[in-house]
């Protein structure tokens, strides 16, 4: 097992290879200038209302599991950051319009409330490390996630907030000061690998969601 000096750069390695950025959907010229991107660009922005756009959300779940003081005042920083994130999210919601009808998807809505239950779980996890594992994975990934989001805002006409929480100095260094034992480093990735996971299988159906409207 690596040593808890390690963890901050395994944990942002996970994220640039198994999260939103390695997916071929996140950034697709399809998605972001297509001629059918406004639809899919409001797809994504309506699913990732459901999955992150409600309180109390993933991290507000995981800073309740904070006891050391470390840990505590960045999650508090982080989930101040994400209410304005879901205020954000709000704003595109309603800019985006409704979500687009799309053949053959009946069960989308049933597949991200899954998702959204499973990031749930780990944040409420009494594994020790694992709630801010998964917050940590939420923060970091968000980073790729938001210059979609950005570009969205462009398209409908909001004016793009900056993101607050994402220095990835601050969470690689929380992360190799909290992971002192090899259970907490394991607990620690875990629920960032699942997090990571969760967000793959959203650009996955996102990206299926956009086929089945322009095979329909």
């Amino acid at each position: 097992m690596a040593r808890a000096a390690q963890i901050g750069q395994l944990l942002i390695a996970s994220v640039e290879d198994d999260g939103s950025a390695s997916h071929p959907w996140c950034g697709n010229p399809d998605l972001l200038r297509g001629e059918d991107s406004a639809r899919s660009l409001s797809d994504l922005i309506h699913y990732l209302c459901t999955l992150h756009g409600r309180y109390p959300g993933v991290i507000d779940h995981a800073s309740t599991r904070a006891v050391e003081p470390a840990s505590r005042a960045w999650l508090a920083q982080a989930t101040y950051a994400f209410a304005g994130e879901r205020a954000y999210l709000a704003r595109l919601a309603v800019a985006a319009g409704p979500v687009p009808s799309t053949p053959g998807t009946a069960g989308t809505d049933s597949t991200i409330i899954a998702q959204r239950h499973a990031m749930e779980m780990l944040a409420q996890s009494e594994r020790h490390g694992c709630a801010l594992g998964t917050a940590m994975a939420i923060v970091l990934d968000w980073a790729q996630v938001r210059t979609v989001l950005d570009a969205a805002a462009i398209r409908f006409g909001v004016e793009p907030p900056p993101y607050m929480a994402g220095d990835v100095g601050t969470v690689a260094t929380l992360a190799d000061a909290f992971a002192g034992s090899a259970a907490v480093q394991r607990a620690l990735l875990f629920g960032a690998q699942q997090v990571l996971l969760q967000h793959r299988g959203l650009w996955d159906v996102l990206e299926a969601r956009h086929e089945a409207r322009r095979a329909g």
